[in-house]
């Protein structure tokens, strides 16, 4: 993101509606200019100039804009008095006075905006700056494996919530987290950052995944607010192209493309989420899979298979896989969501979205 506005604000864009209806207000101030010279005396349309500075006001980020449009505006006006001296005195004083007014607030308003925008920029700056903070972008190639992700945040000048990955490559082999802490704001992300940490670490010491997604659960449950769950994958890419171990922890299965045709990798029983585990006393199982060259692994968060339409039916990213395609993992993930944003339309994601993929090159 860069700030190429003034003082640090980002540039104006104008949506094209929005310029349409600029462009025609300016046309009909210039046509009421036109009949304020053909009336004749003792009438005037000369007050619809306190439009302009409004109007310029509307286009940008300086104030010296709506300024410098209604001094124009003001002379405009004294012209057309000058022009018609049939017009009453209270006409005469009042149009300078309304136009003046019009000037000042618009120069206000101006500044009131600009500085909310900069606040924002601001605000979002340090946001995109925790996010490479903490969600490190992985490397193309990681072992046997091309890595590619994707992450959308349900409020865009959030940048950031409760979904979460990491990829780190091992004596283990190449371990992957993708995970949705429950619910949203300061304390999602709080949480997330607990989780990656943890996972970092454990991931270079714990080699059973199993036991690393339990080393997760119990650091969530060691929190303060330990009422706090997440859902979570964890993937363990043997170094040997050997079975590939995922452990699911009460989060959406993953979905394996190979050949063109899609399935959901289920986990051997349902576990509950991380920081649930307690509450059954079980203990975290690995459903292992042989991959081969080609196939392709898409984890995802709920913000993409809870994405609705306008009719309410969600999207159905397995029916939908097979038909999209991509030269590499980071060409199919813009190529889902790009459809998941044609599915939703206007409405937008109601959640955070992740998605991560995997293939195994030859």
């Amino acid at each position: 993101m860069t700030a190429d506005g003034p003082d640090g604000v980002p540039p104006l864009h104008l949506p094209r509606r929005t310029r349409m209806l600029l462009y025609g207000s300016l046309l009909l101030l210039v046509a009421a200019v036109v009949a304020a010279l053909a009336i004749g005396p003792g009438t005037t349309l000369s007050p619809l100039l306190a439009v302009a500075p409004v109007l310029a006001g509307a286009t940008t980020r300086r104030a010296r804009v709506p300024l410098l449009v209604g001094a124009a505006a003001l002379l405009a006006v004294g012209l057309l008095e000058s022009a018609n001296t049939q017009l009453p005195a209270s006409v005469r004083i009042s149009v300078p006075v309304t136009v003046l007014a019009s000037t000042l607030a618009s120069a206000a308003s101006v500044v009131l905006v600009a500085a909310r925008e900069r606040e924002l920029f601001q605000v979002r700056t340090v946001s995109e700056a925790a996010q490479r903070a903490l969600l490190r972008p992985p490397p193309e190639r990681v072992g046997p494996l091309r890595v590619a992700v994707r992450y959308v945040a349900a409020a865009a000048e959030a940048r950031i919530g409760g979904d979460l990955y990491a990829v780190v490559d091992t004596r283990f082999g190449v371990r992957i987290l993708l995970g949705d802490v429950q619910g949203h704001g300061l304390p999602a992300v709080e949480t997330a950052a607990d989780v990656l940490g943890v996972f970092r670490e454990a991931a270079r010491t714990e080699p059973d995944p199993g036991r690393l997604a339990e080393r997760l659960d119990a650091a969530l449950t060691a929190r303060p607010d330990g009422d706090r769950f997440a859902t979570a994958l964890l993937l363990d890419v043997a170094p040997d192209r050997g079975p590939v171990r995922v452990v699911n922890c009460g989060h959406p299965p993953p979905l394996l493309r190979r050949a063109g045709r899609v399935s959901e990798l289920e986990p051997p029983f349902s576990a509950p989420p991380l920081g649930l585990l307690g509450l059954t006393g079980d203990e975290y199982q690995a459903r292992a899979f042989v991959p081969e060259p080609g196939d392709v692994l898409l984890l995802h968060t709920d913000g993409v298979s809870e994405a609705r339409d306008a009719g309410g039916r969600f999207y159905p990213l397995a029916e939908r896989l097979p038909g999209l395609h991509g030269g590499s993992p980071a060409d199919l993930l813009d190529a889902v969501l790009a459809d998941v944003g044609g599915w939703v339309g206007d409405s937008g994601l109601a959640d955070d979205a992740a998605v991560l993929a995997v293939r195994w090159e030859p």
